[in-house]
């Protein structure tokens, strides 16, 4: 298998067997992200990506996983993510799910029909990076997406039969809107109806663009402390729910300070009732040297 550059892959995918079916990050812009910095965007020709498989096919004895990179893979073309996905259901008979990062604005850009499409021919699972529910914060962080860009993808895929993970990131907004960003994103959690939902804790590579507003001190991040707040603000913000989806709620990245997990909305209340108790015994979140990205 050919892999260019870094490869990032969701935590949940990590027994999927990885390919590059583009390289890079079509929007790459965003503040707080280094990832796909040091590529430039392409798409990897159909038959590259035939002949990884090819060879995956004959490396590894079983693959019940395969994931589709990188940064928003879902950007290409409906018809060459059909000609992928049945080249693996041909090679690949025993895999039970294909997942795949994408925007926002990938899903909005497709039609309900490439989209069921798409679910048909393998596709189980889309990964988006919301980050933030707040317009303002989405803004400052250049993400080039709304909350109803959000809201309406979500649903739209869901809709479709093409399970969605969102994830949300603690203390996006810093000090200045940290209240908004747990509010906001707290509301949308309730409105759009993902089937998963999760949170990680910001942390920054120093070749982020956002750093050099850290340095400065135009950007203020949060204490452990304060992330509990917020975490419990937001979680608060769930309530009332919208939609009669259930969401797999998880906290429990290698970036967060203390990890939550539930289903939403059943356990707003028993997760509402943990943030205090960290709250009132700043002891056991996780010490600063133990995070990871």
């Amino acid at each position: 298998m050919r892999y260019e550059g870094d490869i990032y892959r969701p935590p949940s995918e990590a027994y999927s067997y990885l390919i590059q079916v583009t390289i890079g990050c079509a929007h790459n812009k965003c503040t707080f992200c280094s990832m796909y910095k040091a590529k430039d965007f392409r798409v990897r020709p159909i038959e590259e990506v035939i002949e990884d498989l090819e060879l995956a096919r004959k490396t590894y004895s079983r693959v019940s996983r395969i994931f589709l990179c990188d940064g928003d893979a879902l950007c290409l073309k409906t018809d060459k993510l059909v000609v992928i996905l049945d080249k693996i259901a041909e090679l690949f008979p025993e895999c039970e799910r294909v997942g795949v990062y994408g925007r926002a604005t990938d899903i909005l850009r497709k039609t309900d029909s490439e989209l069921r499409l798409l679910v048909e021919h393998g596709l189980k699972i889309v990964y988006l990076g919301a980050e933030s529910g707040s317009d303002e914060v989405l803004r400052r962080i250049n993400k080039g997406i709304t909350r109803e860009d959000i809201k309406a993808s979500v649903r739209k895929s869901e809709c479709a039969g093409l399970k969605t993970s969102v994830t949300f990131i603690s203390g996006m907004g810093g000090r200045e809107l940290w209240r908004e960003h747990a509010v906001e994103t707290g509301r949308l959690i309730s409105e759009m109806g993902a089937s998963y939902a999760s949170l990680l804790t910001l942390m920054i590579d120093p070749a982020a663009p956002i750093y050099d507003e850290i340095t400065s001190g135009a950007f203020e991040l949060l204490s452990a402390e304060e992330v509990i707040e917020e975490t419990k603000l937001m979680v608060e913000s769930m309530i009332p729910w919208q939609t009669d989806v259930e969401t797999v709620f998880r906290s429990n990245h290698a970036s967060n300070y203390f990890s939550l997990k539930g289903n939403l909305p059943r356990d707003t209340g028993v997760m509402i009732e943990q943030l205090e108790c960290a709250a009132n015994n700043t002891d056991i979140l996780k010490d600063e040297c133990f995070r990871r990205l």
